[in-house]
């Protein structure tokens, strides 16, 4: 991976974008990939995409989804980033002006038949905000559709409503999965979404194991939540529930072994290598495997607001948006969790 810093080009007027009745296309500092290359943009467009909502950028995190795309995952080429925290800027409805929010990060098309269940994360046309289609948030604005955006309660800081899409995804857990108090659960990596994950799952007083190579990530897991190595995990057995949050083809076989007959097993990463494994033991055991990704914000933001979760202690270290290409080489640096982009920093 190249890294390059793009000068200012030559412009008349203001960087700061107008608002007229729709966007009218106007240059960001943003952290770009393309052709295999992450640059720092000084003169990037936000292009006009009327009836949507611009949002002001000052928090944004860097998530593993963001380190897989700059090894050629998903095809993407743009700004980057879907976790972030912002102030509304304008939009349509002026109610929305000047109030904090976060935002879901799939847009679908409203008419097609997934949208019209409910479902436009997997609407075949949605757009990815810094993942498929739709610049993200490695910026100073960003684009959204109003239905998209939640307020921020003003108890929660922007350092904590930044975790609140990686948080609502660990939350989404307890949507498809019926956890009871009694039972047995492993969450496979301690990284950052794993983190949250056991963090979500304790909170059902069930009992929850993290497993994972790195003895400095299971430290930071609160008190309350087993801390499994690998060697260590390899003696657990017929546990009713493993979460995978590692993303590959040993830490899938490694749930295969852990689960009892009848159990479940979530995926909960996705990530541009392809495996191979053999499936005859999910059929012999009749094990429920459970595709799980987006989840609910407003569950994500009770749980900040009430300070069930705090996120905070997660974090490694903040850069400032022109620093984002060193931003994203320490958040793929082994035993780090999670780093943060001020976007109000320019310089």
């Amino acid at each position: 991976m190249e890294v390059l810093l793009i000068d200012d080009r030559t412009r008349q007027g203001s960087n700061w974008l107008t608002w007229q009745g729709s966007f009218q296309e106007a240059a960001l500092l943003a952290l770009v990939y393309d052709n295999r290359q992450v640059r720092v943009e000084r003169d990037w467009p936000l292009p006009e995409r009327a009836g949507e909502v611009r949002v002001r950028v000052t928090r944004s995190g860097i998530c593993a989804t963001d380190l897989e795309i700059i090894k050629g995952y998903m095809g993407f080429s743009g700004v980057l980033g879907h976790e972030w925290v912002g102030v509304v800027e304008a939009a349509d409805d002026p109610a929305w002006v000047g109030r904090r929010v976060v935002g879901e990060i799939n847009a679908g098309c409203g008419a097609c038949a997934l949208c019209r269940r409910g479902l436009a994360i997997h609407c075949r046309e949605r757009t990815v905000l810094g993942i498929s289609g739709r610049d993200g948030a490695f910026a100073e604005y960003l684009n959204l559709p109003e239905k998209n955006l939640h307020l921020v309660p003003e108890a929660v800081s922007d350092e904590q409503a930044v975790f609140c899409e990686p948080l609502a995804a660990a939350c989404a857990i307890l949507d498809q999965v019926h956890i009871h108090p009694t039972d047995r659960i492993a969450v496979l990596g301690a990284g950052r979404l794993g983190q949250l994950c056991a963090r979500v799952l304790a909170l059902t007083g069930a009992e929850v194991s993290v497993v994972a190579r790195s003895r400095s990530k299971l430290d930071r897991l609160p008190a309350g939540i087993g801390a499994l190595t690998l060697a260590e995990a390899e003696k657990c057995a017929l546990l009713d529930v493993v979460v995978d949050c590692t993303g590959s083809e040993a830490g899938l076989a490694a749930a295969t072994r852990m689960v009892r007959p009848r159990g479940t097993i979530v995926l909960k990463t996705t990530v541009e290598a392809h495996h191979s494994l053999h499936l005859a033991p999910w059929v012999i055991d009749e094990v429920r495997i459970v595709g799980s990704r987006c989840g609910p914000f407003a569950s994500a933001l009770r749980l900040l607001e009430r300070g069930l979760v705090d996120p905070v202690t997660l974090i490694d270290e903040q850069f400032a948006l022109i620093d984002g290409e060193k931003a994203l080489e320490r958040a793929g640096q082994p035993g780090v969790l999670k780093v943060l982009i001020d976007n109000r920093e320019r310089y």
